[in-house]
């Protein structure tokens, strides 16, 4: 069923109208459409655009509808063009031309914006406590390992010393992070775009603020061209969710390197892996490959759609309707790949000697000796100096710096003394680290505790919102 085509003398080719037609994919945003039409047609009743007697059968016709097309008892046909012509014709079929009756005041354009919204208020809320699960996960391991000894690394080089722990924890950061965004997204998408009609506002609708109300938004937007016209609150959860899958692929790169032989950090769960189709021995960690791959589907989706905008002039243009499959790609990818993500971590068993065996290598404990001197005076601009042919003298012998005996020390600078001995020691490097960001195994359980606490305060802020939606769409 078509919304317009009266003035035209004939039907649109089918290929313009295969072109055209969206409702293969808008059609996840029909419960949006049926709350907002709820609210639209409260709006008509209180202009009395609509008598009270219409008013109760359309709602009664709505909310039939709705429950049906929850249920999956009402599907759009190869006729229809979009999600609203599919449900327009559902009430038509249902009411006669009463069924019509939604139409005055609105457009497809305000329509569109406003289940838009709707719908990344309600998915997004859903996809904030996957990421939730995913930082808890992450948390409750590394606080099992805080007092492991592991090698740091920089430029995938051995470091410095670091608590296993506060590597496994710190992508839980990242994690809260990213639920700081979408929390930051929300608030600038708390504005009801309904009553915009296709561009000027509409006469017949002279209480947009009360329909915001009813569909939880917070306001209305301020003018009605650019609320037909904005897709800012696409772009901005595009980005959110391209940064979240730079995030997990960070995640996924260090599995694939725990679970390698060279490593032997980790065995990922047999749930969790997959084999080879010609290699019987293989072990491969699927999981954390595809969150590495995925980075880039999640990132194109989020140019393909900057791209879209970046030219469009005035108020709306079709050019918008390739704003929705780049954004349910997204959240399909995320609502997919966050769980299995989630279970790898936490059914992952780590093999805490082999960690802990690398621990020093690579004279990660040369900071130390650079402090030690430090501490005793010396400028570490020299202690670099003075440490870099200790180094040198430990490597011509094919030994790590803790294997060096004092004199050995003293014969490079007289400032080395007996104390120095037994700072030598991995546990003794990260103990060292007590600072509030630190990697001693104090430091970095307080630090797990601080950021548990705030996800707890956001997660039930999360459960608040989530009943929001659970309202507007029951209501």
């Amino acid at each position: 069923m078509a919304l317009w085509g009266a003035r035209f003398s004939s039907s649109p080719a089918e290929t313009v109208f295969n072109l055209s037609r969206s409702v293969d994919f808008d059609w996840r945003l029909a419960p949006y459409d049926l709350a907002s039409s709820l609210a639209h047609l409260r709006a008509l009743g209180r202009a009395g655009v609509v008598t009270e007697e219409i008013s109760m059968q359309l709602e009664q016709g709505i909310r039939s509808l709705l429950a049906d097309v929850i249920a999956g008892r009402f599907t759009p046909n190869d006729e229809d063009e979009d999600v609203h012509s599919a449900l327009e014709r559902a009430l038509v079929g249902r009411l006669g031309t009463v069924g019509g009756s939604l139409r005055a005041g609105r457009s497809r354009n305000d329509q569109v914006v406003t289940d838009l919204k709707l719908y990344l208020l309600d998915t997004l809320t859903d996809l904030a406590l996957l990421i939730d699960d995913l930082a808890v996960a992450l948390l409750t391991q590394g606080e099992k390992y805080v007092e492991v000894v592991a090698p740091g690394f920089t430029h995938l080089q051995h470091a410095q010393p670091i608590s296993f722990g506060q590597e496994l924890a710190k992508h839980a950061f990242a994690l809260e992070r990213d639920l700081d965004r979408l929390a930051d997204w929300r608030r600038r998408a708390m504005l009801s775009p309904l009553g915009s009609a296709a561009l000027a506002g509409s006469p017949l609708v002279l209480d947009p603020e009360e329909s915001a109300r009813h569909l939880g938004f917070e306001g209305t937007v301020d003018n009605s061209i650019d609320a037909v016209s904005d897709r800012d609150f696409v772009v901005e959860a595009l980005f959110v969710l391209a940064l979240l899958g730079t995030h997990i692929s960070r995640i996924g790169e260090e599995f694939t390197l725990f679970a390698s032989s060279e490593f032997g950090w980790v065995k990922v769960d047999d749930a969790y892996s997959t084999g080879s189709s010609i290699m019987p021995q293989k072990r491969n960690p699927d999981v954390a490959e595809l969150a590495r791959g995925k980075s880039g589907r999640l990132l194109g989706n989020l140019v393909a759609v900057m791209t879209v905008l970046k030219g469009l002039p005035f108020a709306y243009n079709r050019d918008l309707q390739e704003d929705k499959e780049p954004i349910f790609d997204s959240i399909d990818t995320l609502s997919l790949l966050l769980p299995a993500v989630t279970g790898m971590i936490t059914t992952a068993k780590f093999q805490i000697e082999r960690i802990s065996d690398g621990a020093i290598a690579g004279f990660a404990l040369a900071t130390e000796v650079a402090d030690y001197l430090v501490r005793k005076g010396m400028p570490f601009a020299e202690a670099h100096e003075v440490t870099g042919q200790a180094v040198r003298l430990a490597e011509s012998r094919s030994v790590g710096l803790e294997s060096l005996s004092l004199d050995d020390f003293s014969s490079v600078h007289p400032l080395f003394g007996a104390d120095l001995i037994p700072l030598l020691s991995a546990e003794g490097a990260v103990r060292s680290r007590t600072s509030v960001m630190g990697t001693s195994p104090a430091s970095v359980s307080a630090a797990i505790s601080r950021v548990r606490g705030r996800l707890a305060l956001q997660r039930s802020q999360l459960g608040k919102w989530r009943k929001q939606m659970d309202e507007v769409l029951g209501q």
